[in-house]
């Protein structure tokens, strides 16, 4: 079971709202994840990221992956 860190849409049309969760690579974006470790929300003007530090780094010390768009957040994010 490879894990991956990724984004899950949610929210309106033309409204997104985005969580950053943790799910198995088969699964689909919107479908069945273990955690959900933060979101992202790229309508506010600056857009806001909210993070659970703690749980992504377990999870990445697990050998999760996290998607180029999520390792562009955390790093904005200095994590």
């Amino acid at each position: 079971m490879a894990v991956k860190i990724r984004l899950a849409r949610h929210g309106a049309k033309k409204n997104p709202f985005y969580r950053i969760i943790i799910a198995d690579s088969e699964c689909p974006r919107d479908g069945r994840y273990l955690e959900a470790v933060g979101t992202y929300d790229p309508v506010a003007n600056p857009a806001k990221v909210a993070l659970k530090g703690e749980r992504i780094k377990y999870w990445i010390d697990q050998g999760a992956k996290p998607t180029d768009t999520v390792k562009n957040l955390l790093k904005k994010e200095g994590f």
